[in-house]
This record gives structure tokens, sequence and C-alpha cells, in this order.
């Protein structure tokens, strides 16, 4: 993110109020744009000159254009690291990502070997996901990842091929209950294993804690630039275990609300259309269609279910630990990156 490139001048952190709902929706829809993944590395090089530009003071006010380069900034780079995150990782590449391996898991009919290799080629991407853009203040080492990993992809698993071979089981519904319900089998096997694997993932972050910093008011900002110092030199007031169990919480939340439309619409959508002549006369549009409601889906869903809590989570020091009691910041306020 532009907070993370060097310069004491910090830009306004998004063109709408992020304090509320609406005003995340549409601060999230730009930073997942995959508009801004053909910005390519001279895009981006471009875009940090502008954002640096700013925060020297060689700019003085914002322009659409430094908007616009702050949102390839915002979307490609770590708020921890300042690094690219690799592309098919970030949100901007969310729904693409996602497309095929989404396409797979809905597949009408699947047997149980192929329901277990597209739960193991799902839980693959949720870590690699998860990984890139969890909060780097607390490393985490090779063998917790590979630990995460394979518990996330038994749950998953366990989940998908346990609820298959119950749903034909159960004789008090109609077939056509039964056909929606297995359909919906996969949401249940994401939604379930999706969340585990952002407590597995980021584990390290509950047990260790994540930094939080003062929130700091104008006049705080107008003395750290008369310093000669950034937003981002301000160190931390240590970390807190409870911030990341709020952070990790809110985000493993985040991506069941973004699956819950993702993995149950299409699927109904698809079951309804199926029944017409139409399709039953065309089948070799069914794959197509099912593809085009996945990823419209993707794409309407994915800002709302980020937006449901703040990236830049500020919260009163007084609900932290001890240690952080009375050291807040503006009006006794500390924030934290969450991740997304």
């Amino acid at each position: 993110m532009s907070s993370s490139l060097p310069g004491n001048r910090e830009l306004p952190e998004s063109q709408y109020d992020l304090s509320t709902y609406w005003g995340r929706v549409k601060q999230t829809a730009t930073i997942t744009d995959p508009r801004t993944l053909l910005a390519g590395k001279h895009g981006l090089e471009q875009a940090k000159k502008l954002v640096v530009a700013y925060k020297q003071g060689e700019i003085r006010d914002m322009t659409p254009e430094l908007w616009k380069a702050k949102k390839i900034v915002d979307s490609t780079l770590h708020p921890d690291t300042g690094e690219p995150v690799f592309l098919p990782f970030r949100m901007s590449c969310f729904a693409l990502s996602n497309l095929v391996v989404t396409a797979g898991m809905l597949t009408p009919g699947l047997k149980t070997t192929g329901t277990v290799l597209w739960q193991i080629t799902n839980q693959s991407l949720n870590v690699a996901i998860n990984y890139s853009n969890a909060n780097k203040s607390t490393p985490l080492s090779y063998s917790k990842i590979a630990q995460s990993y394979l518990l996330a992809v038994g749950a998953s698993c366990s989940v998908a091929v346990g609820l298959n071979a119950l749903v034909p089981r159960l004789k008090r519904f109609s077939p056509s209950t039964k056909l929606i319900l297995g359909r919906l089998v996969p949401f249940a096997a994401v939604a379930s294993a999706g969340a585990l694997n952002v407590f597995l993932m980021r584990g390290e972050e509950m047990r260790t804690g994540i930094d939080v910093f003062p929130v700091l008011s104008e006049s705080d900002k107008a003395k750290l630039a008369k310093e000669g110092k950034a937003e981002s030199d301000v160190p931390s007031l240590g970390k807190s275990r409870k911030a990341a169990t709020l952070a990790v919480s809110e985000t493993a939340l985040s991506r069941v609300f973004n699956s819950s439309p993702i993995m149950v619409v299409p699927p109904l959508i698809l079951v309804r259309l199926q029944r017409t002549e139409w399709l039953k006369k065309n089948p070799r549009y069914t794959l197509p269609i099912n593809l085009g409601l996945i990823l419209g889906m993707s794409y309407l869903a994915l800002p709302f279910a980020l937006a449901a809590f703040p990236q830049r989570q500020k919260i009163s020091a007084e609900s932290l630990e001890a240690e952080f009691h009375g050291r807040g910041g503006e009006g006794g306020m500390v924030v934290f990156n969450r991740g997304i």
C-alpha cells in the first residue's frame, strides 16, 4: 500500500468515508479492480513515483492521475512489507484465480475422486492467498504452513465426501430437494474449511500477537512532518494477541461472507436453467453459463465481503491487554493491519 513507500506526507486514506460500510465497499471495489493487473511492472513503478512525489511534497494536491496511481499501489503492494503480492494471489485477481477451481467444485455429478482433487486444489489456493495477504509482523514458518494446509485439506475433504454420501440417504426429501442439497455440498465444505484455513494459517499471529500503533491526531501528523518523519516511522506499541484474534476472526468471517453467494447462487440458478427446454436441447452451453454465473457473482460479492470489516482496524487501547491501557493515541485508540 502507499503507506509503505518513502515520504513524510501521507496520502488521504481513501476518496470514500471508510467509517461507513458503503464507503468501504466502494474503496474495496477499487483495490479489487482487475484492471490494475494490467499495469505491469512499468505501470507500478510510474505509480510509485507519483505517490512518492506527493509524499515528499513535490506534488501539492491529489489529482485523478494520483488517485489512479494510489489505486495501483494499494492493490499491488503488501501494506507491511511494501513488496508486490504475487499476481495470482492479489485480491484484484481473486475472482479470476478462483474461477476454474470454483467451477470444478460446482461441477454436477462429481465422484469421490473428483471431489477430493478439487477440494485439495481449492485449499492449496486458499493457503497461498491467506499467506500472501496476512499481517507480516508475525512471520509463519514453513512447517506451520504445511501443518495448516494438511489440516484444512483434511477438513474440506471430510465435509465434502461425508455430505455427498449423506444426501442420497435422506429418505424424507424429494429427488429435486436432494438435487439442490447435493449442489450445495461444495458450499458447506468451502465455507467451513475456508474459515478453518484462515485460523490455521494465521494461528501464529494469535499466539504471539500482531503490532498495534497509536492513532495519530492531525497535530501529531503535523509534528511528524516537521521532523521529516512519516506515519510509518511511528514505532509499534507492542504485539497484541487480542488484536490478532480479532483480526483473524474478522478475516475468517469475511471469507465465509464471500464464499456464500459464490457457492450458493450459481448452482441454484443452474439447477433452474437445466430444467428449461432450451438448455436441455443445448447442454453444451452448461459450462460457459456456469463459468459466467460464478465470475459475475465473484466480482459482485468480493467488495461487499471484504468491506464487512476495515482493513486498518481502530479499537480502544483499553480493550486490549493491560500493557496497552492508557497508551492509545487520539481518543485512546490504537490501529493495526487486519490483513485481507
